[in-house]
Parts: C-alpha cells; structure tokens; sequence
C-alpha cells in the first residue's frame, strides 16, 4: 500500500514563494495519478492542481492557475508543487494524494491514498 509524506510547508509572506514534495513510497508511482489538495480551518478540502502519470497532462483550480506548478519526477517517486505569488487566501494544510483508476481528478473522492499533510501559511 503506498504510502504518502509531504514536506516544504512553512511560513511565509504574501508574494513569496514556496516549493512543497510528495514522497511516495513504492515504485509504482509512476503508474498512477496525483494531486494535491488543501484545506483551511472550517472549510471543505479542495482541490489545487493534478498531474497525470507520465506528467503530460496537467489540472489546476482557477485560484492557483498561473501561481502554481504540479511537476514530478518518477524516477524519484516524488511530485511538486512550486507556489509562486503566494496570498494570504492560499494559507491551508496541503495534501498530495494518489489517484487510483478512472475518475474526475479535481474531487477528493476519485484518490485513494492520502499524505498526512503540511501547513501552508502565508501572512499579509
């Protein structure tokens, strides 16, 4: 079962940057899909970017796109997210997940393995 770590959380300010990773834990990695997701306190998980498989083709929310990039590396079983222009809105606990099968990419419910997380945390 693959299992998921997020890392490069932080604090920062608005017009910063940052660079988060999701390290997966088994060679299959680069069979499957990913995404990342984030959630802020009292509201519902929603959906930043994801990427396909092979890195081909990529997703990104109206919020994040042209801010954020979704990139990996499948010889190192890791994806990115580098965060670029960061506002205080994008203050959230961010998760990669791993997507298994046919499915819309930009619901939780379409991956099937979660990563524990990191806080984003971007101040004015």
């Amino acid at each position: 079962q693959v299992q998921l770590a997020e890392s490069g959380g932080g604090l920062v300010q608005a017009g910063d940057s940052l660079r988060l990773s999701c390290a997966a834990s088994e060679s299959t990695f680069s069979n499957v899909a990913m995404g990342w997701f984030r959630q802020a306190p009292g509201k519902e998980r929603e959906f930043v970017a994801a990427i396909q498989r092979s890195g081909a083709g990529k997703y990104y929310s109206d919020s994040v796109k042209g801010r954020f990039t979704i990139s990996r590396d499948n010889a190192k079983n890791t994806m990115y997210l580098q965060m670029n222009s960061l506002k205080p809105e994008d203050t959230a606990v961010y998760y990669c997940a791993a997507k298994r099968g046919l499915g819309n990419f930009y619901i939780p419910t379409s991956y099937s393995h979660w990563g524990q997380g990191t806080q984003v945390t971007v101040s004015s």
